[in-house]
C-alpha cells in the first residue's frame, strides 16, 4: 500500500495486516511515506536488505513486523530481528516439495516468528501465480506460515479447505488492484466478508 485514501478505505475492512514495500526494485516501492498510515499491524517488506536501512525504515513507518522476501539467512533474518526488536516473517519460494527444506534453517528460535509460502519465480515475489497448494502437506516445521501467491476472487472454498495445523492466514495483492499497489475495494470487500461468513459458520 501507497496510496493513503486507499489505505484508509482497505483499513475500513479490518485486515489482519497492511504490508508496505520498502524495496526499490519493486513495482510497488513506496518511495515517500504516505500522509496516513494505518492504525493496525504495519508490515515493511524488504529484500535483501542493510539491517540498518530496516532499523531506519521500521522507526519511520512505526512498523509491527518485517517481512524479508530475498534470500535472506537465518542469521540475517536474526539480526534484523535484534536491532528493531520486530518479529520477522521469511518468505520462501515454493515450487515442488523440496523447497520446504530450507524451512529447517529458519527454525532457529528467534530466527522468524512465521513463514510466507509464496510461488518461485525468477523474481522475487509478485508473480500472481499459485503453487500446487497440496505440496503444503510437505511442510513439517513448528512455524506459523502464510499463504500468498495468485490468491484472487472467488477462491474462498479452496482456502477453507486447507488443513494444516500451521496454517495462519493469506496474502492478499496483485489480484484485488486495479494498478501496483492501488487496490479495488470492492472485490476486497467482498472476498473478506464471504471469508469472516466462512469462519462464524464453520
Amino acid at each position: 500500500m501507497r496510496d493513503s485514501l486507499n489505505i484508509r478505505d482497505v483499513e475500513n475492512l479490518h485486515p489482519d495486516m497492511m504490508g508496505f514495500m520498502l524495496w526499490p526494485g519493486s513495482k510497488r516501492y513506496v518511495s515517500c511515506k504516505p500522509d496516513y498510515l494505518p492504525d493496525l499491524q504495519r508490515v515493511g517488506v524488504f529484500v535483501n536488505p542493510e539491517p540498518e536501512y530496516v532499523q531506519v525504515k521500521a522507526a519511520e513507518y512505526r512498523l509491527n513486523r518485517i517481512q524479508l522476501h530475498g534470500n535472506e539467512s537465518a542469521q540475517l533474518c536474526h539480526i534484523i530481528h535484534l536491532i528493531t526488536g520486530l518479529p520477522v516473517i521469511k518468505a520462501i519460494s515454493v515450487d515442488t516439495a523440496a523447497d520446504f527444506e530450507q524451512c529447517a534453517e529458519y527454525e532457529q528460535e528467534d530466527a522468524v516468528d512465521m513463514l510466507l509460502f509464496d510461488t518461485k519465480c525468477s523474481g522475487w515475489g509478485g508473480s500472481g501465480r499459485e503453487f500446487d497448494w497440496s505440496l503444503l502437506q510437505s511442510y513439517h516445521g513448528s512455524k506459523q506460515f502464510l499463504l500468498a501467491g495468485g490468491i484472487g476472487p472467488d477462491m474462498e472454498d479452496r482456502i477453507m479447505s486447507i488443513r494444516h495445523p500451521q496454517f495462519a492466514g493469506i496474502d492478499l495483492n496483485s489480484r484485488f488492484e486495479t494498478e501496483p499497489a492501488l487496490k479495488d475495494i470492492t472485490k476486497l470487500s467482498i472476498f473478506i466478508n464471504n471469508m469472516r461468513n466462512y469462519e462464524q459458520n464453520k
